[in-house]
């Protein structure tokens, strides 16, 4: 027995802010290649790589929240709400793809890095930088919910980072003459890039291993639900993840044998329900009441 609820993902609900940040962080990777092919520096164009990233994971974030919203069918049960989280996917693995070749080719150009033009670079650097705060204000408020807007949110914060070692490194070049502050500076984004890809990507394997949801404690949920008048057990209790902002939990409910000579399962399901969407936040639930002694010949992995 369950209920039937509709569910609009946590991604979809912020596709405005995703466009936005789309157009701007678009315009400055015009402005970042530019920059970095006439000024000759890593740095720069490893911030226009990061970018370029940035936009292309968020075009497919505000596809895939498209996708989510089509209705669920028959072959399709919850419908296409998971392509959101196969996005997060695409997103963590493009960063760890250009965390590595920033390094590879930071470590290329170590023993001999080329002339940096800093003008050019400290100028489309503090663009950059200016660009990815606003883009960061804009995001902030939805990365907590969805892992698509916390993919954007890293990607952005990393190119704020990457923007901020830019100037460093263009700033030490000018007044210093050192040329190898580029080829620093381009580790540094590498090595700000990879570890955030990592969080993502475990995150997001999370989801598809259909990991307990972070937040919900199965033994916590299985001693409240013991509380509910009627309620003898509870065993088979399963939760996780369909995509960002929907968590589903099942169980099998052991009920007492006056609940069902009374014909109170609808009052059970009614308070099992609550109690996980007002101490769980999870109101997609599947409930199988059973009698004392059911469980006895179910299978083994039911128990």
């Amino acid at each position: 027995m369950g209920h039937d609820h509709a569910h609009g993902t946590a991604t979809g609900q912020h596709r405005r802010r995703l466009v936005i940040v789309l157009a701007i962080t678009a315009t400055v990777v015009v402005a970042q290649v530019v920059g970095g092919l006439v000024s000759g520096s890593l740095a720069l164009l490893a911030d226009a790589a990061h970018m370029l990233t940035d936009a292309s994971g968020i075009a497919i974030a505000l596809i895939a929240a498209s996708l989510a919203t089509r209705p669920a069918t028959s072959a399709r049960t919850f419908g296409l709400q998971r392509a959101e989280v196969l996005a997060a996917l695409v997103n963590a693995l493009l960063l760890g793809v250009l965390g590595v070749w920033v390094v590879v080719e930071a470590v290329q150009r170590w023993n001999d890095p080329p002339a940096v033009e800093t003008g050019v670079m400290l100028v489309v650097a503090a663009v950059g930088a200016l660009a990815n705060l606003v883009c960061l204000l804009i995001l902030r408020g939805g990365q907590a919910e969805s892992l698509n807007l916390r993919g954007a949110y890293l990607e952005v914060l990393g190119d704020l980072v990457g923007s901020v070692a830019v100037i460093v490194a263009g700033i030490v070049i000018a007044t210093t003459g050192y040329a190898r502050a580029d080829v620093v500076a381009s580790v540094a984004i590498g090595a700000f890039i990879l570890p955030r890809a990592w969080s993502l990507l475990r995150d997001v394997l999370d989801v598809l291993l259909e990991a307990t949801p972070k937040g919900i404690d199965l033994d916590v949920v299985r001693a409240h639900l013991r509380e509910i008048p009627g309620v003898v057990d509870v065993h088979d209790l399963h939760a996780w993840t369909i995509t960002s902002g929907v968590p589903v939990l099942s169980a099998h409910v052991v009920v007492d044998d006056a609940c069902l000579a009374e014909n109170r399962s609808g009052e059970v399901l009614d308070a099992l329900a609550a109690c996980l969407g007002e101490h769980f936040d999870t109101s997609h639930c599947t409930f199988q009441l059973e009698p004392v002694g059911h469980g006895d010949h179910e299978a083994a992995g039911h128990r």
